[in-house]
């Protein structure tokens, strides 16, 4: 079981407050399948994702990347208990896609990354070690199936 300060929650629940969940949904996922392009086969169906332009351009990975914000909701609403929470989410993910579970690590870097250059001056060291703790339960729950 994971050990919330205060001030973690507050920083996290203070990051969900202001998320702009079309912008970083988006711009977070295409940041993945541009980073690390062998991601991009989980997404097939998404047709065109040639390059950083389709990738950017492309409706259905911008609305799956806010789903994956919406997701993350799940988590900041059951914190005291995420690994139950995302139960469902982890056996998807392992037993009918077949997610090779360091990319739910890859995608938590990346949300860090627009996450921490939409917040700017305010994602200090302290923001960012509670966001990066959420962001590592998260991934852990969701990689629960696997083990």
């Amino acid at each position: 079981m994971v050990v919330w300060t205060d001030a973690e929650r507050a920083a996290i629940t203070g990051i969900f407050s202001k998320l702009d969940y079309d912008f970083v949904g988006l711009n977070a996922l295409a940041r993945c399948l541009i980073v690390y392009p062998w991601t991009q086969r989980y997404f097939a169906k998404f047709g065109n994702l040639y390059n950083a332009a389709a990738i950017m351009g492309n409706p259905m990975v911008a609305a799956h990347g806010k789903v994956v914000l919406r997701g993350l909701d799940k988590a900041l609403k059951n914190m005291d208990d995420i690994k139950n929470a995302y139960a469902q989410l982890s056996e998807l993910h392992s037993e009918k896609l077949h997610v090779d579970p360091d990319n739910f690590k890859l995608l938590a870097d990346c949300i860090t990354i627009v996450v921490a250059g939409q917040m700017g001056s305010a994602f200090t060291a302290d923001v960012q070690a509670a966001w990066q703790k959420f962001l590592a339960v998260v991934v852990s729950a969701l990689c629960r199936q696997y083990y």
